[in-house]
This record gives C-alpha cells, sequence and structure tokens, in this order.
C-alpha cells in the first residue's frame, strides 16, 4: 500500500468518524440550535478534508500521469467547487 492510499484511508476515517461523533453529539444535545451548529462546523470541514484527500491522490499519481491530465483532473475539482459556491 502506498503512502498516498493510506493517508487517504485514514483521511476518509477520521472524516467518518466525525460525522458518527456528530451524529451522536447532535442526539444527546437534542438542540435544533445546536444541531445547526454541528453541522455547520461539519460542513466547513468537509471541503478541507476533500481537498486533503485529492491531493494526496493525484500526488501519489503525479508519476503516471501526464500534464495534460492532471490539468483536467485539478479543472475538475476547480469546477465542483465553483458550482458548490452560493
Amino acid at each position: 500500500m502506498s503512502l498516498a492510499l493510506l493517508g487517504m484511508v485514514i483521511l476518509r476515517l477520521l472524516s467518518g468518524s466525525m460525522e458518527i461523533i456528530a451524529a451522536v453529539l447532535i442526539f444527546k444535545l437534542n438542540n435544533l440550535e445546536q444541531a445547526l451548529k454541528i453541522n455547520a462546523l461539519l460542513a466547513s470541514l468537509g471541503p478541507i478534508i476533500f481537498l486533503g484527500a485529492m491531493y494526496l491522490g493525484l500526488t501519489g499519481l503525479a508519476r503516471e500521469l501526464s500534464f495534460n491530465r492532471a490539468i483536467f483532473i485539478y479543472a475538475g475539482v476547480a469546477l465542483i467547487f465553483w458550482g458548490l459556491r452560493s
């Protein structure tokens, strides 16, 4: 297993764990206002984890990808974020 792949796995496990902990915390607090605050925090962390996983994956593939393909992948990621902006 490559180091980049291991990093991606760890990031996704961390992300999933945060989601589960947030769900349990929302359930325990039983307060809509607090639930919205927790959800907002998760929403702000999601893109950071996504970018980190993409960075690790692209770094791991850098030796195998041509420059043109890497540009298309980065452009695709940029379009995702452009499409999600409000």
